[in-house]
């Protein structure tokens, strides 16, 4: 069973906790609006649809001596938290682009679901660095202008998810007790998207309140002799979870997980996954069997997991709403720019999304 919360910008809030510091939404109502209010009619839109990846490299070994799980079915709430970003269209002076998160939780046999937006901005030149130190601001009551001095506008769309997708965490991490929390990615920190200090302090405050974070990476380019850790062929039998040693990062990035390759069922999906490495290690491994004993797992991948992936991804019919949207609303003017790779050479064009 599904169950559907909802979210407003007034002091009462359906997510099963008492309070909640709402500054970042509301905040992300009144730049979508008055982003949107700026742009001009006759700024005509190119509609587009593309995604940003942010590659991560290593060199690391192996422990080859599998730890076997066992699942433990003691109830435990298990929750997660996913966001997506999409560039729905281009405009004269600038882009929209639309945001959006969600919160999935399991207790016993419900499904339960919180899903925030999706907002809807418009980016220009002149307002980037605005629009993203305002968001940073409202979620961490700090702002770093050097940082974002050289931000691109291709990295706007990414870089305001992942200030929502620290906000949905900070929330989480402060409201539930004993439970696991699912971070989509690693927990890897020292990055722009994700300072090692906001991290720090999400995976402090969920530890206090007996919680233990996840993160699955459903890709990554850490390999071992040449071959991605995910992609090791071992002949053990799932459920287990293999420990990876030796893990060095250059700063400022550094690792907050213990890092481990993760078989939990049959089939051909391994991933990789970083636990808190300031858990001792027994609670680490309890807390994976936990998970294994009250959520379902399809293809080795958790269901909460999957779930808040999918409820914040966007639809091609969403799309065309948010688009009619931003038409209706702010005479913005919608036309299909001809694709130039396509013209001039055909087949062979490679297409705007690469080089």
């Amino acid at each position: 069973m599904i169950e559907q919360y909802t979210i407003t910008t007034t002091p009462k809030y359906n997510f099963p906790h008492p309070a909640t510091d709402i500054t970042l939404p509301q905040r992300l109502v009144e730049l979508s609006i008055r982003s949107l209010k700026n742009a001009l009619n006759t700024n005509p839109i190119q509609l587009n649809q593309q995604t940003i990846q942010q590659p991560f490299n290593n060199q690391t070994r192996l422990n080859l001596k599998p730890i076997p799980l066992n699942p433990k079915h003691d109830t435990t709430v298990v929750a997660a938290i996913d966001t997506s970003s999409m560039k729905i269209g281009e405009t004269a002076t600038g882009m929209l682009i639309a945001i959006r998160g969600a919160t999935v939780w399991k207790q016993k046999s419900s499904y339960r679901y919180l899903r925030i937006g999706p907002f809807i901005i418009h980016i220009t030149e002149e307002n980037k660095t605005e629009v993203y130190n305002a968001l940073q601001k409202a979620y961490s009551n700090t702002q770093s202008e050097n940082q974002q001095q050289n931000l691109q506008n291709h990295q706007i769309p990414t870089r305001l998810a992942n200030l929502l997708e620290k906000w949905l965490q900070t929330t989480l991490s402060k409201t539930l007790n004993g439970g696991i929390i699912l971070f989509d990615g690693s927990l890897t920190a020292g990055t722009p998207d994700t300072p090692k200090g906001l991290m720090k302090e999400i995976l402090n405050t969920a530890r206090a309140r007996g919680n233990v974070a996840l993160a699955f990476s459903k890709m990554t380019t850490l390999r071992i002799n040449g071959i991605l850790i995910t992609d090791l062929a071992l002949e053990h039998k799932p459920p287990y979870i293999l420990e990876v040693e030796g893990l060095r990062t250059k700063p400022p990035t550094v690792m907050l997980g213990e890092v481990y390759i993760a078989k939990l069922t049959r089939g051909n999906c391994t991933f990789r996954l970083d636990i808190d490495k300031e858990i001792p290690a027994e609670q680490r491994i309890e807390a994976v069997e936990r998970l294994l004993g009250n959520d379902l797992l399809s293809q080795g991948y958790p269901e909460t997991l999957r779930l808040a992936h999918i409820l914040c991804t966007f639809t091609a019919n969403e799309v065309i709403a948010m688009q009619y949207f931003a038409t209706r609303n702010y005479g913005l003017k919608l036309v299909n720019r001809p694709n130039m790779h396509k013209l001039l050479f055909g087949p062979f064009g490679k297409g705007d999304n690469t080089s």
